[in-house]
């Protein structure tokens, strides 16, 4: 059993004081749908208190580092100084909906990275709801609570299950993931929408679903979910198979059987175009 460094004990103890008002306000939200208004409003106030709580909190523990923030922005910090990656409610649309799929990501970028470049560290995603925390450090592996995790050791595809987000309201590319689509969905059991990225990340880590795809992910969206599955022995790629999915804002991940398998019809998908 892995205990928490004090990194991740400062990240789970930010998240579970952000829980506790989430799930009120979910559970308030769920008696909004009849209003005439709607519960969007009310939504997104839970969504800044969720972030101000979080802010506030791990601003406490690491004053001088930044934070790259869904609601709040860039905000800088110590540039020698890792920073905070965070996204107070994923899945915010489950939310507004009632639907009991979201979670709050938090994940740390040290700039000191190999070859210079940025890495993430640490990362926690928490699903106030079942009160699951997936957390990971680099070398240290992917945790669920005290379980390890390890990616799904399928190498068939046609007994995968896969994750992804699909485009909408002019989000992301809907003619390339319709080619994409067209490729995978004819060679595996399944694919899934559930609709919040870093749970989708955070299960192909815990081996629930075998493999993800998806574009236009922002940082606070997909940054503890990647590192998560680096650490349960998954791959994580951009969709040319490089390693910017970040940067690129494409992102494929499985395991290394699985991941050759996708990238090849996800290419040929592409090439085809």
């Amino acid at each position: 059993m892995a205990a928490l460094s004090g990194l991740l004990s400062v990240m789970e103890r930010a998240a579970r004081k952000a829980a506790p008002r989430l799930r009120r306000d979910f559970n308030e939200v769920q008696h909004l749908q009849v209003s005439k208004k709607g519960p969007a409003d009310f939504v997104s106030m839970a969504d800044q208190r969720a972030e101000r709580t979080l802010y506030d909190e791990l601003l406490k523990a690491r004053p001088d580092w930044g934070f790259l923030l869904e609601e709040g922005g860039d905000i800088k910090g110590d540039p020698d100084k890792p920073r905070w990656i965070v996204d107070p409610l994923d899945g915010t649309t489950n939310f507004l909906h009632g639907m009991p799929h979201f979670a709050i990501s938090i994940a740390v970028e040290d700039p000191r990275g190999p070859q210079g470049r940025p890495e993430i560290t640490h990362a926690l995603v928490y699903q106030p709801l079942t009160d699951e925390s997936f957390w990971a450090e680099k070398g240290r592996g992917a945790w669920l609570q005290d379980a390890r995790l390890r990616v799904s050791a399928r190498r068939d595809m046609s007994e995968a299950l896969i994750a992804t987000g699909i485009p909408f309201m002019g989000h992301g590319n809907f003619a390339e993931w319709s080619r994409i689509f067209g490729a995978i969905a004819p060679e595996v059991a399944g694919i899934r929408r559930l609709g919040a990225a870093s749970l989708d990340l955070a299960w192909v880590a815990a081996g629930r679903y075998d493999g993800f795809w998806e574009s236009g992910l922002e940082p606070w969206d997909c940054a503890a979910g990647m590192l998560l599955i680096k650490e349960a022995g998954g791959f994580v790629t951009d969709f040319r198979g490089g390693d910017s999915p970040m940067e690129r804002k494409q992102l494929l991940a499985a395991n290394d059987g699985m991941h050759s398998k996708l990238h090849k019809l996800l290419a040929g998908a592409l090439r085809n175009a």
